[in-house]
Order: C-alpha cells, then structure tokens, then sequence
C-alpha cells in the first residue's frame, strides 16, 4: 500500500512511534494524464506491504480468556444486519510489473483512458504494481501511451477486487458496530483510504469508550453512523469531480452518474438524522454542549 504523509504522520502519533516506516520506500512524485496532457507533480508518500505493516503494529492476541464480549466490533464480514450499498459497477485488477524506466522507482503514475483508468506504484527494486479500473489490464494498456511504455509483465495471476465505493448500512446494532472494510470502502481514485481507516477506527473505538463509561448507547452509535454516513457523501463528491474529467466515454458518463445518485442518497439519509450531538476531542467523545 501507498501512504501518503498525512496518513503516516497520523498512524505515527497515534500509536507512539515517529521511527514507524523510517526506511520504507519513498515516491517523491506522481505524473498525471488525467483528461488532458501529462503533468508532473511533487509527491511525498511511503510504501509498506501489508505484513510489514502489521508487524510494525503488532498487538498480543486476544486469547479469549476474558470471556465473551459485551460490545463486538465488526472489521470484517459477515454483519449481523443490513446489506451493502454499492455505487457504480467496477472492479481493479492489480498485477506486478517489472519498471522498464529507473525514473519509475520514486514515481507514481496516473493515467485515464478510454474506458477506465491505470495506476502505476514502485514496488523496490525493479518491481512495481500496476492498477487498472474498468476492465482487464491487456486492454486498458492498449490505451495507454504514460504507463504501457514503462512497464513489463511479471508472470503471475492478476488479482481482482470491488473498486466502487461502497457502504454497509445499518453500521450499527444494540450490541455492535461495524469498522473498516466492513462498513465502507473508497475508491481508489482518492487515494485516501488508509488514512480513513485510522480515523474510523479511532471513533469507532471513542464510542465504545463512551459507552463503558456510561453514555448514552443508542446516542453514540447513532452519532457514529451519521459520522459515516457523511463521510461517504464527502467521498462519493470528491470521486464525481474525478470521473466528471476522466473522460467522455459510456464508461465514465455511467461511473459519474451512480456517484451522483450516491450523492443525492447519503444527503437524504442525514437530513432525516439529527445534528451530530458528540465531537471528537483527542480520543474520546464529549457531548458538543460541552465542547462548547
């Protein structure tokens, strides 16, 4: 995974450690072709694979010698409720590549094409991972003139999985809640979804707080759904900007149109739910009367 330095920064105070991925890898850059010509700009972001992540973060397991659990937190499927929302129909299929151009080493790349758009990262080394969205890889590179030229195919499967955005609702029940994967997901495209994972975690575990300590249950995790909810509005705005300028095609008119309607969904959602009544101060929630 690619983290950007906000992300970074924020793991780093969350947990303590301003050494955590001192040596990983850097891109120092990011060139574009989004709807009209390349253009290059700076970039700052670090890349770490998911087991050296967790072993950086790495926490005893639970062994279960506390008995079963009051509250349960859901990280992944199956919920106990509800159904997932998804807005849009595509799919990313990522593949590891060998980087032709050393320039690529420290360079991330972006490029829209007829139907559907590539995402080139460094790897170390040689190696990088190449992304393609809105169909497999052989015909999104027959588009391409930024990255099909750098690139060279590494004998491996390619790995396919859901690149719409996507929400689970209900996000809570009497006795849980869902975090992660398992109550949202980003597009790609935002580049943001490492560092909304921490920040979901973070209030999913203030509610849980709040509760042992004796607020009020069906208050907090209603807060915490809206939290969501509203965050997926702000995210399903921020993807239609980006499919409104990728292109003219079917392909991209579709996209941007279910992101819309998404959109629209989410704001009817929260305009029956009440104004959030919590505010997050460091990590605990206090009522907002007395944030005030």
């Amino acid at each position: 995974m690619m983290l950007s330095e906000a992300a970074l920064t924020l793991m780093r105070d969350l947990f303590g450690r301003r050494d955590l991925l001192a040596d990983a890898p850097r891109v120092r850059r990011r060139l574009v072709a989004w709807g009209g010509e390349p253009v290059m700009v700076p970039h700052d972001a670090v890349l770490a694979s998911e087991p050296t992540l967790q072993r950086a973060l790495a926490v005893p397991a639970d062994d279960g010698s506390k008995g079963a659990p009051d509250f349960t937190i859901h990280a992944a499927p199956p919920l106990p409720a509800g159904q997932l929302h998804v807005f849009g129909e595509r799919h990313a299929v990522v593949a590891r590549v060998r980087l032709r151009d050393p320039a690529c080493r420290e360079e991330s790349r972006i490029e829209a094409v007829e139907a559907g758009w590539l995402f080139l990262a460094p790897a170390g080394g040689e190696d990088g991972w190449l992304l393609g969205i809105g169909g497999d890889l052989d015909a999104l590179l027959a588009q391409s003139r930024l990255i099909a030229p750098v690139v060279e195919p590494i004998d491996g499967p390619p790995q396919a999985f859901p690149a719409a955005p996507r929400l689970h609702l209900p996000l809570v029940g009497g006795d849980w809640l869902a975090c992660g994967t398992a109550a949202l997901g980003f597009d790609p495209i935002c580049g943001d979804g490492a560092a909304q994972s921490v920040r979901q975690a973070i209030l999913a575990s203030a509610v849980v707080r709040a509760i042992a300590e004796g607020g009020d249950q069906d208050a907090l995790l209603g807060h915490y759904q809206a939290m969501l909810i509203a965050t997926m509005r702000r995210h399903l705005l921020l993807c239609a900007q980006f499919y409104a300028n990728g292109g003219q095609g079917n392909w991209w008119r579709a996209q941007h149109h279910a992101l819309i309607q998404g959109h629209g969904w989410c704001t009817s959602l929260l305009a029956e739910l009440p104004e959030p009544q919590f505010s997050l101060q460091g990590l605990r929630l206090v009522p907002r009367r007395a944030a005030a």
